[in-house]
């Protein structure tokens, strides 16, 4: 159907998108005068300085909102497996290297990070072993790795899924130091977040699983709004793998939040204890009653 015809069609639409009008500004001349070089001219969604307002923080929060959700749902994925942990872990082959490199004040903490390295490694297995079954529901993807796009446990998820041939997601935080995602996160599926909470939506938002690894106070946060959400109803039970006990029960006394009264002995029940990637994708399987 040639240009003039299809003009004419009834389901055309007769306004122009908003992609293809934004252009017709450079192709006019500009006069040049005070009016249109005065920012007040400038396209509402194309002026950078008015969106980044302190009034506009409801709209930042819908863009933030928005544009992940709709970029996954077209890249066709159905669910995921999301994976937190420390981002100062080291991988196998750094660990040796960071305790050398430690001085003495700070080698104690070298080589209790170097122990956690195993964690590096069964991150990336359970990321990998998921990953290699390509599970597909209703045309869509399931499982898909989800990490926070960073360092460490999130780099071992992410390249756990890449060695595997399949794509991951990375969620990265805009912070004051320098932050970028690890290289194994799928470029399309890589995204940044200027708010933490919405960042966290995301992360939930499509989890079928979460695999929590030892971390710091970020993946505190993380573990127990994830443990709030259930216990309150708010979000539908998942699979919450929990690795690491020595060192979860060293940082958090579960009993004594249940001696002390201030949650139920049942609550403990919303996680479950892992050290192996095979154990955590058995309690996954059983769960959804999938093959182990």
């Amino acid at each position: 159907m040639d240009k003039k015809n299809k003009e004419h069609e009834l389901v055309d639409h007769k306004f122009y998108h908003a992609e293809q009008e934004a252009p017709f500004r450079d192709h006019t001349e500009d006069p040049g005068t005070p009016q249109t070089r005065h920012p007040t001219y400038r396209l509402a969604f194309a002026d950078g300085e008015f969106l980044l307002r302190d009034e506009l923080r409801p709209v930042r929060f819908q863009l933030e909102l928005l544009k992940p959700e709709m970029l996954l749902e077209e890249a066709g994925v159905g669910s995921t497996l999301v994976m937190y942990g420390s981002a100062r872990i080291p991988s196998p082959e750094e660990a040796d290297r960071l305790v050398e490199e430690a001085d003495e004040v700070r080698k104690p903490i070298a080589q209790k990070l170097a122990d956690k390295a195993k964690y590096y490694t069964e991150a990336y297995k359970l990321a990998r072993q998921v990953s290699e079954l390509a599970i597909i529901e209703n045309g869509k993807r399931q499982f898909v790795i989800c990490s926070g796009g960073g360092p460490s446990i999130m780099e071992a998820a992410n390249r756990g899924a890449s060695e595997a041939g399949a794509e991951s997601i990375g969620l990265n935080i805009s912070l004051p130091h320098e932050q970028y995602p690890n290289t194994y996160v799928t470029p399309s599926l890589s995204f940044q977040f200027h708010y933490f909470a919405l960042r966290k939506m995301h992360f939930l938002l499509r989890a079928r699983a979460v695999a929590v690894f030892p971390g710091g106070f970020g993946t505190l946060d993380e573990f127990l709004e994830l443990l709030t959400l259930i216990q309150t109803g708010k979000m539908k039970p998942i699979p919450v793998l929990l690795f690491g006990k020595e060192f979860w029960s060293r940082v958090i006394n579960f009993d004594a939040l249940v001696e002390e009264g201030t949650v139920n002995r049942d609550d403990l029940d919303l996680f479950h204890w892992c050290e192996s990637a095979d154990e955590a994708w058995c309690h996954i399987s059983e769960f959804y009653d999938l093959e182990c």
